[in-house]
Formats: structure tokens, C-alpha cells, sequence
């Protein structure tokens, strides 16, 4: 039992290790700390060659133009439902039951505003962020936190387990929260009744419970991944130019090694299977082999801009659930992106 208390702790304590959290306003990064020593090994730490470098600078752009195009979807109807709903349930908690119909009323005539803008209209977005998380270890400290989680896990130790991978990640998560139109304009309407009934508390318990099943969906984006595809079509310009220089030569050479080194940390992260890894390595060596010597040609990336395209897309995942919404329903200033 001693044993077992010790072992858990200290897996704890080297999962801290790994990284201290820093958050700024819908931001987060993972910075390292006094990470655990890893077996020595000649594989370049992720993220500090140029080529990766800008890669991940560009990636950080796209991301922000995703969250800007998710931002320009809400809408001040929205916005103002959510806020009318706090009123309502803020009203009958002093006891002001013409104050929380009028509130209702309000967000009434919102959501039939958007509703009659858009029949169709099934989330009506009223807050959007961006979180992205960098975990700055290579690869080699990532697979000896993995293979660590794994022995735990064997041995049953679950939630030593837990602690240890969950901050194993990076990515860029763009959040947003929405108004189920489905449901939350009856919610309204039967909170509405309620409080003409007298019956106060059952109505905040309906406004309350229509404020917790807000849709928060979110677009995981593995910043490895997009930081490979967005190398490929810098090499994919230099190995199709005939001709190329000394200086050319290398650039195509250090932007392949760059992706190669850049799936490794995303296959030890687990964004994808073992298949799509080997097959990705399969057709990057292929590239390698038809651009050596100053080779040019074109049809060279077909195959693995599809294969990524692919795995972009099965790890770019969108997941929604119900959850509170947020403190305030006011849109987010733009986020800052960690390129890191």
C-alpha cells in the first residue's frame, strides 16, 4: 500500500514536472519546467529548426483566421438571448417576477430574429476562443512518458496514469458555444408559463438548466500535423523548379528532414495510427529518392498531401457537448496563438 502511495505520487509529481500551465484569457501554453531526464539521443528538439520554426508561425495564422471566420458567425441576437436569460433567472431570484417575463420576452423576440433569418439554423454560436496547448518536450521524452503511463496502467494505476498524459499535447482547440435552437426557445417559453403559474423555482430550474446545455463544439487542430502539411508545399514549389540551386537544394532537403522530424512528434503524441505513420514515412522517403541530386519533377506529392489531407482530417475532429455557458456571453478579443 506504502508502495503503491509513493509510486502514485511521484508519477504526479513528474507529470508537474513536465510543464507549468500559464493561461491568459482564452489562451493557453505548456511551459517546460524540470522535465525528467531522458535516455540521450541525437534527434533534434522539436520546434527549433527554421524550417519548423516558420511552419508553426504559419499554422498559428491559419488558426486565428479559423477562429475569425467561427467569430464573424455570432451574432448580437444571440448574444443578447443568453444575457436576457441571466436577467430572467437573476429576477426571480429577488423575487421581480414582471422584471423576468420581460426578460424572457426579450430573448423571445431575439431567438425569433435569428430564426426567421435562418429557418434552418440548428447552433446559433454566441461565444468563440481559441486555446492552443504546446507540451515543449522532443520526441524521445514524449514515447518515455507514454511507455511510463503504459507501465502504470498495466499495474493499475489508473489515475497516475491520467496525470502523467494529460498534458501530452499539441494542438490548437477553437471553442465555440451556441445557442441550441432546437431546444432552448421552448425552455423560454415553458419558464415563461411557469412563472404565470406562480411556480418561480420550477422555472429557474428550467432557465438554469437551459443555460448548462449551451453546445460548446469543439475543432481540435494537431499543430504537428498542420505544421508537416505546410512544409510539404514550400518542398513541393523547390522539388518541381529544374534548375535549382546549391542553396535550393539544401532548403527542399532541410523542409523534408523538417516533416520527418515533425510526424515522428506527431506519432508519439498519438495523433494518428501506427498504418498512417508508416505510410506517411513510405511516400516521404519516396519524395527524398526522386528530388536527391537535384532531381525535379511534379506529381511527387500526390500521394502524401491526400494521406495528410486525410489524417489532418480524422485528427482535426469536432466534438460538441453540453456544457454551462460562459461567464459572459460578450464575444472574446482575437487569442493569441502559441507558435510553439
Amino acid at each position: 500500500m506504502l508502495r503503491s502511495l509513493k509510486t502514485t505520487a511521484s508519477c504526479i509529481a513528474l507529470a508537474f514536472a513536465l510543464s507549468n500551465v500559464a493561461m491568459a484569457a482564452d489562451h493557453m501554453t505548456m511551459v517546460p519546467a524540470s522535465a525528467p531526464s531522458a535516455p540521450s539521443s541525437s534527434a533534434p528538439v522539436v520546434n527549433t529548426n527554421q524550417q519548423t520554426t516558420a511552419a508553426n508561425a504559419k499554422v498559428a495564422d491559419n488558426n486565428q483566421d479559423q477562429t475569425a471566420e467561427k467569430r464573424k458567425q455570432i451574432t448580437a441576437e444571440a448574444i443578447a438571448a443568453v444575457g436576457e436569460t441571466r436577467n430572467a433567472l437573476k429576477a426571480l431570484d429577488e423575487g421581480k417576477k414582471d422584471d423576468a417575463l420581460a426578460a424572457l420576452e426579450k430573448t423571445t423576440g431575439k431567438l425569433e430574429l435569428i430564426l426567421a433569418r435562418d429557418p434552418q439554423l440548428v447552433l446559433a454560436p454566441t461565444n468563440v476562443n481559441e486555446v492552443t496547448t504546446s507540451v515543449i518536450a522532443d520526441t524521445d521524452k514524449v514515447r518515455q512518458f507514454r511507455r511510463e503511463a503504459q507501465r502504470l496502467l498495466d499495474s493499475g494505476e489508473v489515475q497516475a496514469a491520467r496525470h502523467l498524459l494529460q498534458g501530452l499535447a499539441s494542438e490548437t482547440v477553437i471553442r465555440v458555444t451556441s445557442i441550441p435552437l432546437g431546444t432552448y426557445p421552448d425552455a423560454i417559453k415553458q419558464a415563461a408559463k411557469l412563472i404565470d403559474d406562480g411556480k418561480q423555482d420550477d422555472a429557474k430550474k428550467v432557465l438554469q438548466t437551459a443555460l448548462n446545455t449551451l453546445v460548446v463544439t469543439d475543432t481540435i487542430i494537431p499543430l504537428p500535423v498542420a505544421a508537416t502539411q505546410d512544409m510539404l508545399k514550400d518542398a513541393q514549389q523547390l522539388a518541381e523548379k529544374k534548375d535549382r540551386s546549391v542553396d535550393e537544394n539544401k532548403k527542399l532537403s532541410d523542409l523534408l528532414t523538417a516533416s520527418r522530424s515533425q510526424l515522428e512528434y506527431a506519432e508519439a503524441l498519438g495523433y494518428g495510427t501506427r498504418q498512417d505513420f508508416k505510410d506517411l514515412y513510405a511516400q516521404l522517403d519516396g519524395i527524398k529518392a526522386k528530388t536527391s541530386d537535384g532531381k525535379s519533377g511534379t506529381g511527387f506529392f500526390s500521394s502524401i498531401t491526400d494521406s495528410l489531407s486525410g489524417l489532418l482530417q480524422r485528427s482535426s475532429q469536432t466534438v460538441a457537448t453540453d456544457q454551462p455557458a460562459p461567464a459572459s456571453a460578450a464575444p472574446h478579443a482575437p487569442a493569441k496563438t502559441n507558435a510553439n
